[in-house]
């Protein structure tokens, strides 16, 4: 155990005790908030930052922290219950494991709808609701947000993708095979070597199964060169500034 392990736990004791006859002090929920994150508890983090929000409603500081906390809890959960699946390995485990996924992905949702409007321009939590709600199966709202993202040159292939996806799901073949072009190919949106493979991979198969045999050739072509320049980037790997919420 670090130095600093003791005295947080001791700082938080004493945040604790000051908080139950002062309920209204936003500096020391925010603090223990803040303690707890640090101590990996996002639901004791989540608690703190609800009852602060209780007593300061609409505190852009606590909301934010609160969402925050909120993501954390429900990818703490998944990740237990995903150790827990994989190393018991039972039908109960496994159904577990999928209402952790169904949940981390209504979190997602839920905080991208609020930021959203608090702030309509912010195109990249548009591609990470687009993505939950494919995860949860809601493919017109996924289609929607995807759409809405397709016009910004950053994170057009991206949308892109999650269209061909949602469409694929819904066996639109055609549509999904054109979305999957556009992801990985159109020269005004330059799509990083991990999109270019996720398409091209998607359209090879869905060539196949349309009996596109020279179209075929063409993604794998394709797929090839994103495969190379995914391999070359993964030896020099640099930060992803669209990752997160």
């Amino acid at each position: 155990m670090t130095d600093s392990q003791p005295v947080s736990v001791q700082r938080q004791q004493e945040l604790e005790r000051y908080l139950r006859p002062k309920p209204s002090d936003l500096a020391a929920y925010l603090e223990l908030a803040e303690i707890y994150r640090k101590q990996n508890r996002p639901v004791e983090a989540r608690r703190t930052l609800t009852k602060a929000l209780e007593v300061h409603p609409d505190e852009p500081q606590v909301v934010w922290q609160l969402e925050e906390a909120s993501l954390a809890a429900s990818m703490q959960q998944l990740q237990q219950v995903a150790e827990l699946a994989q190393r018991l390995g039972t039908p109960e485990a496994q159904r577990e494991l999928e209402r952790s996924q169904t949940d981390w992905a209504c979190r997602r949702v839920d905080v991208c709808k609020a930021r959203l409007e608090r702030d309509p321009g912010n195109v990249g939590l548009r591609i990470v609701s687009a993505e939950s709600l494919k995860e949860l199966g809601r493919f017109d709202e996924a289609l929607r947000e995807a759409e809405a993202a397709t016009e910004n040159i950053q994170h057009a292939p991206a949308a892109h993708l999650i269209r061909g996806q949602c469409f694929q799901a819904t066996n639109k073949l055609a549509e999904a095979l054109v979305a999957y072009r556009a992801a990985a190919l159109r020269k005004a949106c330059p799509a990083s070597p991990k999109i270019r493979v996720a398409a091209m991979r998607a359209a090879v198969e869905l060539a196949t199964t349309l009996g596109f045999t020279q179209t075929k050739k063409l993604y794998l072509h394709h797929l090839q060169l994103a495969e190379t320049a995914l391999a070359a980037e993964s030896k020099s790997p640099t930060p992803d500034p669209a990752r997160g919420i």
